[in-house]
C-alpha cells in the first residue's frame, strides 16, 4: 500500500493521470456531441421526406380529388417500410390510415408537430405498447384533415448504436491509457530506485558508482549522465587529491629536511666561514618550495574555475613568437635550437596568461629532457583545422613509454625518480588542467618512428569564423 501511495505521488503519474482527466473529458464531450449531431441530422432527413411527401400528396388531391387522395393513400400505406398515414374527419375521428391510435390532440392544428409524438400499431399486442413519431398534419378544404409522418424507431436505434459504439471505443481507450499510465508510474519508480541506490551507495564514500541510465535518451537519461559526468569530475579531483597527499610527503619533505639540515649546519658553524654558502643553498630551496607551491596553487585555481581565467579572444601565433624568444637563449646555452612554424591570425578563446604558461612547461621540459640528445631541435608547430587548432612541441630526447604516458600528467609523478633533475613534476598536471579548462585536450605521442622523442599536442576547439 504505501508503495502505490509513493507511486501516486511521483510526477509521472500525476502528469498521466492529469491527462487521463482531460482525456476523459474530451472523450466524453465527443460522444454527447457526436450522437447530437447524428439525431439532429436524422430528424432533418425525417422531415424533409415528410415534408416532400405531403407536397406529393397535395398535388393528388389537387388532381385527382378526394377518390384520388384514398387511393395514392392506401397504395402508400402497403409498401414495406411505410410512412405514418391517417385520414381524419373535421372532429379529429381516424377515418383510415395504418395507424390505430394517435396521442390526443394530435389533429387539432395544421402544420409540423414540434415535438415527437405517441402513436400505436394495429399489430401492437399491448395497448399500452407505444411508438413514436414525427409528422405534419395538412387540412384539406373540405375539412378532412391528412397525417403524414415517420416512425422514430429506427433512427433511434442508430442513435443508441453509435452512442454505444462510442462509449465501448472510448471506454477501451480509456482503459489501455490506464494500464499505460500505471506502467509508466511504475516504471519511473523503478528507475528512481536505482537512482536511490547509487545515490545511497555514493553518498557512503563509493565515488565510483554511476547513476543508471536506460540508453532512451528521456529526461531521467540526462539527468543521470549530467550527474555522472559531475560524479567522474568529483572522483578524478579527489584521486588528484589522494595522490597529492601521497606524494607531498616524498616530494616535500625532502626538500625541507635539506633546508633545516643546512640551516642546522649554519648555525653550527661559529666561525662563519660556511655561512654565506649555506643561506644562498637555504634561499635556493626555498625558491624551489615556493614555486612548488605556487604550482600546485595555480593548478588548483585552474580545476576550480578561478575568475583568474577569464577567458577572451587571444591569438596563438603571437604567443608562441613570444614564449619561443623567451626560451631561446636558453636553449642555446644549452647547445639546443628551437624552431616555430606558426601561421598568422589563428585566435582561439581563452586566456593569454595560462596557455602562455602552459607552452613554457612545454618547451622547458623539451630542453630539460631533450639535452644532449643527437638531433638538438625543439620544433613549436600550430596547425589549424575546421574543428581544432593543435599546437605541438616536438623534440628529440628519450622520449616517454606509451604505458607511462598517461601516469606523468598526474602531479608529482615524475620519470626521474632519482630527481636529478630539477622540477616539481607539476608541469604536464598544470597543462593538462588548463586544457580541460579550455575544453580542450593533452595528447602524448613519440617525436620519431622508434620511439624516441615526445611530441606533445595541445587541442583547442577552433572558434567559428
Amino acid at each position: 500500500m504505501s508503495r502505490i501511495s509513493v507511486l501516486f505521488r511521483t510526477t509521472a503519474v500525476r502528469l498521466s493521470a492529469l491527462y487521463l482527466v482531460l482525456f476523459s473529458l474530451c472523450a466524453a464531450f465527443l460522444v454527447f456531441y457526436v450522437t447530437g449531431m447524428s439525431e439532429r441530422l436524422l430528424q432533418q432527413q425525417t422531415r424533409d421526406s415528410i415534408a416532400a411527401e405531403v407536397t406529393q400528396i397535395a398535388d393528388v388531391y389537387d388532381r385527382a380529388g378526394i377518390n384520388g387522395l384514398l387511393r395514392s393513400l392506401e397504395r402508400r400505406a402497403r409498401q414495406p417500410g411505410a410512412n405514418l398515414y391517417v385520414i381524419a374527419g373535421p372532429n379529429g375521428e381516424i377515418l383510415a390510415g395504418n395507424v390505430a391510435a394517435l396521442q390526443p390532440g394530435l389533429l387539432d392544428d395544421e402544420g409540423w408537430k414540434s415535438e415527437p409524438f405517441r402513436y400505436r400499431r394495429f399489430t401492437d399486442e399491448s395497448r399500452a405498447e407505444r411508438h413514436v413519431a414525427l409528422a405534419q398534419v395538412l387540412v384539406l378544404d373540405n375539412g378532412l384533415r391528412i397525417l403524414v409522418g415517420r416512425d422514430l424507431q429506427e433512427p433511434e436505434k442508430f442513435r443508441v448504436l453509435v452512442r454505444q459504439a462510442l462509449m465501448v471505443a472510448l471506454g477501451i481507450m480509456g482503459l489501455g491509457a490506464l494500464v499505460i499510465w500505471f506502467g509508466i508510474g511504475r516504471n519511473a519508480l523503478r528507475r528512481i530506485d536505482r537512482m536511490s541506490e547509487a545515490s545511497t551507495k555514493i553518498m557512503a564514500g563509493d565515488l565510483s558508482q554511476r547513476l543508471p541510465t536506460s540508453g532512451s535518451g528521456d529526461e531521467f537519461d540526462r539527468l543521470s549522465e549530467s550527474l555522472n559526468a559531475m560524479l567522474e569530475r568529483i572522483e578524478k579531483l579527489n584521486e588528484g587529491l589522494k595522490q597529492v597527499s601521497d606524494n607531498i610527503a616524498h616530494d616535500l619533505k625532502t626538500p625541507l629536511t635539506r633546508l633545516r639540515n643546512k640551516a642546522e649546519a649554519a648555525l653550527a658553524d661559529t666561525e662563519g666561514s660556511n655561512q654565506s654558502g649555506a643561506l644562498e643553498q637555504i634561499i635556493a630551496e626555498s625558491d624551489q618550495l615556493i614555486r612548488t607551491f605556487n604550482a600546485l596553487l595555480m593548478i588548483s585555481r585552474v580545476e576550480a574555475g578561478s575568475a583568474v581565467a577569464e577567458m577572451s579572444e587571444v591569438d596563438l601565433a603571437q604567443i608562441v613568437a613570444d614564449c619561443v624568444e623567451l626560451y631561446e637563449p636558453l636553449a642555446e646555452d644549452k647547445e639546443m635550437r628551437i624552431e616555430a612554424e606558426a601561421a598568422p591570425g589563428v585566435a582561439i578563446s581563452g586566456n593569454r596568461e595560462l596557455i602562455s604558461q602552459a607552452l613554457g612547461n612545454l618547451i622547458d621540459n623539451a630542453i630539460k629532457y631533450a639535452e644532449g640528445a643527437e638531433n638538438p631541435l625543439i620544433r613549436v608547430e600550430m596547425m589549424r583545422s575546421d574543428r581544432h587548432v593543435v599546437l605541438t612541441v616536438a623534440d628529440h630526447g628519450p622520449g616517454i613509454p606509451e604505458n607511462m604516458r598517461g601516469e606523468v600528467v598526474k602531479r608529482f609523478v615524475r620519470l626521474d625518480e632519482s630527481r636529478s633533475k630539477p622540477g616539481t613534476g607539476l608541469g604536464l598536471s598544470l597543462v593538462d588542467a588548463v586544457m580541460e579548462m579550455h575544453r580542450g585536450s593533452l595528447e602524448l605521442s613519440a617525436t620519431e618512428e622508434d620511439g624516441r622523442g615526445l611530441a606533445v599536442r595541445m587541442v583547442f576547439p577552433a572558434v567559428a569564423t
